[in-house]
Protein backbone atom coordinates (compact mmCIF):
# COMPACT_ATOMS: atom_id res chain seq x y z
CA UNK A 1 0.00 0.00 0.00
CA UNK A 2 1.02 3.55 -0.19
CA UNK A 3 2.52 5.58 1.88
CA UNK A 4 -0.68 7.86 2.73
CA UNK A 5 -2.17 4.63 4.32
CA UNK A 6 -3.28 6.05 7.77
CA UNK A 7 -4.05 3.96 11.53
CA UNK A 8 -8.31 5.35 9.98
CA UNK A 9 -7.35 2.78 7.30
CA UNK A 10 -9.53 -0.80 7.45
CA UNK A 11 -7.83 -3.60 5.61
CA UNK A 12 -9.74 -6.55 4.33
CA UNK A 13 -7.77 -9.72 4.36
CA UNK A 14 -9.29 -12.91 2.76
CA UNK A 15 -8.59 -16.26 3.11
CA UNK A 16 -9.24 -18.28 0.44
CA UNK A 17 -7.67 -21.12 1.20
CA UNK A 18 -10.37 -24.06 1.54
CA UNK A 19 -11.02 -26.66 -0.51
CA UNK A 20 -14.70 -26.89 -0.31
CA UNK A 21 -15.24 -30.50 -0.31
CA UNK A 22 -18.28 -30.86 1.98
CA UNK A 23 -20.39 -29.73 -1.33
CA UNK A 24 -18.65 -32.36 -3.54
CA UNK A 25 -19.38 -32.42 -6.52
CA UNK A 26 -20.71 -28.98 -6.98
CA UNK A 27 -17.32 -27.48 -4.81
CA UNK A 28 -14.05 -29.40 -5.37
CA UNK A 29 -10.38 -28.92 -4.45
CA UNK A 30 -9.63 -27.33 -8.08
CA UNK A 31 -12.99 -25.12 -8.00
CA UNK A 32 -13.81 -24.89 -4.13
CA UNK A 33 -17.34 -23.61 -3.68
CA UNK A 34 -15.73 -19.97 -2.84
CA UNK A 35 -15.48 -19.78 -6.56
CA UNK A 36 -19.03 -20.55 -7.07
CA UNK A 37 -22.18 -17.99 -7.56
CA UNK A 38 -24.06 -20.02 -4.93
CA UNK A 39 -25.91 -17.12 -3.17
CA UNK A 40 -25.73 -14.07 -5.94
CA UNK A 41 -25.05 -13.69 -9.51
CA UNK A 42 -21.56 -13.52 -7.96
CA UNK A 43 -19.26 -16.19 -6.39
CA UNK A 44 -18.99 -16.04 -2.55
CA UNK A 45 -15.62 -14.48 -3.08
CA UNK A 46 -17.02 -11.75 -5.30
CA UNK A 47 -19.13 -10.91 -2.89
CA UNK A 48 -17.09 -10.68 0.27
CA UNK A 49 -14.59 -8.74 -1.35
CA UNK A 50 -17.25 -6.22 -2.47
CA UNK A 51 -18.27 -5.66 1.39
CA UNK A 52 -14.82 -4.45 1.62
CA UNK A 53 -14.82 -2.04 -0.67
CA UNK A 54 -15.53 2.13 -0.77
CA UNK A 55 -14.27 5.04 1.21
CA UNK A 56 -12.35 3.92 4.67
CA UNK A 57 -11.06 0.39 3.03
CA UNK A 58 -7.41 -0.89 1.59
CA UNK A 59 -7.39 -2.94 -1.43
CA UNK A 60 -7.93 -6.56 0.00
CA UNK A 61 -5.04 -9.11 0.92
CA UNK A 62 -6.45 -12.27 -0.81
CA UNK A 63 -5.06 -15.68 0.81
CA UNK A 64 -5.54 -18.76 -1.72
CA UNK A 65 -3.76 -21.50 -2.84
CA UNK A 66 -1.51 -21.04 -5.68
CA UNK A 67 -3.52 -23.91 -7.63
CA UNK A 68 -6.16 -20.80 -7.61
CA UNK A 69 -4.34 -18.04 -8.39
CA UNK A 70 -5.73 -17.40 -11.76
CA UNK A 71 -8.89 -17.86 -11.08
CA UNK A 72 -9.29 -15.66 -8.08
CA UNK A 73 -7.29 -13.06 -10.02
CA UNK A 74 -9.94 -13.46 -12.98
CA UNK A 75 -12.77 -13.46 -10.19
CA UNK A 76 -11.33 -10.12 -8.66
CA UNK A 77 -11.19 -8.46 -12.17
CA UNK A 78 -14.79 -9.47 -12.50
CA UNK A 79 -16.12 -7.09 -10.17
CA UNK A 80 -13.78 -4.44 -10.83
CA UNK A 81 -10.98 -4.92 -8.23
CA UNK A 82 -7.33 -4.26 -9.45
CA UNK A 83 -5.78 -3.08 -5.82
CA UNK A 84 -6.06 -5.94 -4.80
CA UNK A 85 -2.82 -7.99 -3.50
CA UNK A 86 -2.43 -12.20 -3.60
CA UNK A 87 -0.72 -14.18 -0.93
CA UNK A 88 -0.11 -17.47 -2.18
CA UNK A 89 -0.01 -20.86 -0.06
CA UNK A 90 2.21 -23.50 -2.46
CA UNK A 91 0.33 -26.01 0.43
CA UNK A 92 -2.34 -25.74 2.61
CA UNK A 93 -2.26 -25.12 5.97
CA UNK A 94 -4.82 -23.83 8.61
CA UNK A 95 -5.70 -20.47 9.38
CA UNK A 96 -3.31 -18.88 11.67
CA UNK A 97 0.10 -18.89 9.39
CA UNK A 98 -2.04 -16.96 6.32
CA UNK A 99 -3.26 -14.75 8.85
CA UNK A 100 0.45 -14.01 10.75
CA UNK A 101 1.65 -14.30 7.21
CA UNK A 102 -0.85 -11.29 5.80
CA UNK A 103 -0.20 -9.49 8.98
CA UNK A 104 3.19 -9.20 8.42
CA UNK A 105 2.45 -7.95 4.97
CA UNK A 106 0.60 -5.21 6.23
CA UNK A 107 2.87 -4.30 8.83
CA UNK A 108 5.67 -4.23 6.41
CA UNK A 109 3.92 -0.04 5.36
CA UNK A 110 2.12 0.30 8.36
CA UNK A 111 2.15 -2.03 11.41
CA UNK A 112 -1.10 -0.12 13.12
CA UNK A 113 -2.82 -0.69 10.06
CA UNK A 114 -5.77 -2.45 11.31
CA UNK A 115 -6.95 -6.08 9.29
CA UNK A 116 -10.24 -7.23 8.79
CA UNK A 117 -9.81 -10.89 8.91
CA UNK A 118 -12.78 -12.76 7.30
CA UNK A 119 -13.16 -16.10 5.24
CA UNK A 120 -14.03 -15.78 1.55
CA UNK A 121 -17.47 -18.14 1.94
CA UNK A 122 -19.75 -16.27 4.58
CA UNK A 123 -23.30 -15.17 3.54
CA UNK A 124 -23.92 -11.43 5.32
CA UNK A 125 -26.93 -10.01 4.14
CA UNK A 126 -27.12 -6.51 5.73
CA UNK A 127 -23.57 -4.93 4.59
CA UNK A 128 -24.62 -1.75 6.25
CA UNK A 129 -24.91 -3.41 9.75
CA UNK A 130 -22.10 -4.91 8.84
CA UNK A 131 -19.97 -2.14 8.69
CA UNK A 132 -21.30 -0.10 12.12
CA UNK A 133 -19.99 -3.22 13.53
CA UNK A 134 -16.94 -2.56 11.92
CA UNK A 135 -15.98 0.71 13.12
CA UNK A 136 -17.29 -0.09 16.55
CA UNK A 137 -15.06 -2.95 16.02
CA UNK A 138 -12.33 -1.34 14.95
CA UNK A 139 -12.20 1.24 17.89
CA UNK A 140 -11.26 -1.28 20.50
CA UNK A 141 -8.47 -3.01 17.79
CA UNK A 142 -6.37 0.37 17.79
CA UNK A 143 -6.48 0.20 21.44
CA UNK A 144 -4.29 -3.30 20.85
CA UNK A 145 -7.41 -5.75 21.26
CA UNK A 146 -8.11 -8.79 19.10
CA UNK A 147 -11.99 -8.38 18.26
CA UNK A 148 -14.58 -11.33 16.93
CA UNK A 149 -17.73 -10.45 16.04
CA UNK A 150 -20.56 -12.57 17.40
CA UNK A 151 -23.75 -14.25 16.21
CA UNK A 152 -26.92 -14.43 17.83
CA UNK A 153 -27.59 -18.07 18.10
CA UNK A 154 -30.66 -19.30 16.22
CA UNK A 155 -30.28 -22.82 16.96
CA UNK A 156 -28.78 -25.24 19.13
CA UNK A 157 -25.62 -25.72 16.71
CA UNK A 158 -23.47 -28.20 18.01
CA UNK A 159 -20.56 -27.48 14.67
CA UNK A 160 -20.32 -24.11 16.16
CA UNK A 161 -17.80 -22.26 19.07
CA UNK A 162 -20.06 -20.21 21.33
CA UNK A 163 -18.62 -16.52 23.29
CA UNK A 164 -19.71 -15.83 26.49
CA UNK A 165 -19.95 -12.15 26.96
CA UNK A 166 -17.65 -10.49 28.95
CA UNK A 167 -17.82 -6.86 30.90
CA UNK A 168 -18.27 -3.82 28.30
CA UNK A 169 -14.93 -2.38 27.91
CA UNK A 170 -14.65 1.11 28.86
CA UNK A 171 -12.06 2.14 26.02
CA UNK A 172 -14.76 1.09 23.52
CA UNK A 173 -18.28 1.19 23.95
CA UNK A 174 -20.23 -1.84 22.25
CA UNK A 175 -17.34 -4.29 22.38
CA UNK A 176 -17.29 -6.76 25.43
CA UNK A 177 -14.77 -8.85 26.92
CA UNK A 178 -14.93 -12.16 25.71
CA UNK A 179 -15.41 -14.40 29.31
CA UNK A 180 -14.87 -17.77 27.85
CA UNK A 181 -15.15 -19.94 24.58
CA UNK A 182 -17.06 -23.14 24.77
CA UNK A 183 -16.06 -25.29 21.27
CA UNK A 184 -18.52 -27.63 19.61
CA UNK A 185 -20.42 -28.71 22.89
CA UNK A 186 -23.08 -31.51 22.93
CA UNK A 187 -26.51 -30.97 22.27
CA UNK A 188 -27.51 -30.24 26.18
CA UNK A 189 -25.05 -27.99 26.34
CA UNK A 190 -25.60 -25.95 22.55
CA UNK A 191 -29.29 -25.75 24.07
CA UNK A 192 -28.10 -23.78 26.69
CA UNK A 193 -25.92 -21.68 25.09
CA UNK A 194 -28.36 -20.76 22.84
CA UNK A 195 -31.13 -19.69 24.85
CA UNK A 196 -29.36 -17.94 27.84
CA UNK A 197 -28.94 -14.93 26.44
CA UNK A 198 -25.39 -14.44 27.52
CA UNK A 199 -23.76 -16.41 24.73
CA UNK A 200 -23.31 -15.79 21.10
CA UNK A 201 -21.74 -17.79 18.12
CA UNK A 202 -18.32 -16.82 17.15
CA UNK A 203 -18.32 -15.82 13.37
CA UNK A 204 -14.23 -16.59 12.56
CA UNK A 205 -14.17 -13.05 11.71
CA UNK A 206 -11.76 -10.97 13.55
CA UNK A 207 -10.42 -7.53 13.58
CA UNK A 208 -6.67 -6.24 14.52
CA UNK A 209 -4.32 -3.90 14.48
CA UNK A 210 -1.28 -6.34 12.45
CA UNK A 211 1.34 -4.96 15.39
CA UNK A 212 -0.92 -6.28 17.82
CA UNK A 213 -1.53 -9.61 16.06
CA UNK A 214 1.89 -10.58 15.86
CA UNK A 215 2.85 -9.69 19.20
CA UNK A 216 0.14 -12.61 20.28
CA UNK A 217 1.45 -15.02 18.19
CA UNK A 218 5.00 -13.95 19.08
CA UNK A 219 4.05 -14.76 22.96
CA UNK A 220 1.39 -17.89 21.80
CA UNK A 221 2.27 -20.04 18.91
CA UNK A 222 6.40 -18.72 18.19
CA UNK A 223 6.53 -21.62 16.44
CA UNK A 224 4.00 -20.67 13.68
CA UNK A 225 5.59 -17.04 13.59
CA UNK A 226 8.88 -17.92 12.34
CA UNK A 227 8.37 -19.88 9.20
CA UNK A 228 6.16 -17.46 8.05
CA UNK A 229 8.13 -14.74 8.67
CA UNK A 230 11.09 -16.82 6.99
CA UNK A 231 8.96 -17.86 4.16
CA UNK A 232 7.48 -13.89 3.80
CA UNK A 233 11.03 -12.10 4.11
CA UNK A 234 12.37 -15.36 1.58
Amino acid sequence: NSPTMTQRTIVPVILSGGSGTRLWPVSRESFPKQLWPLLSDRSLLQDTVLRGRGAGFTGPVVVCNQEHRFLIAEQLREVGVANARIMLEPIGRNSAPAIAAAAMLVAEDNPDAVLWMMAADASIADTEALHRALQVAAVAARAGKIVTFGMQPTAPETGYGYIEIGAELPAAPGVHAVARVIEKPDVQTAARLASDGRHLWNSGMFVFTARALLREMAGHAPEILAPVREAISG
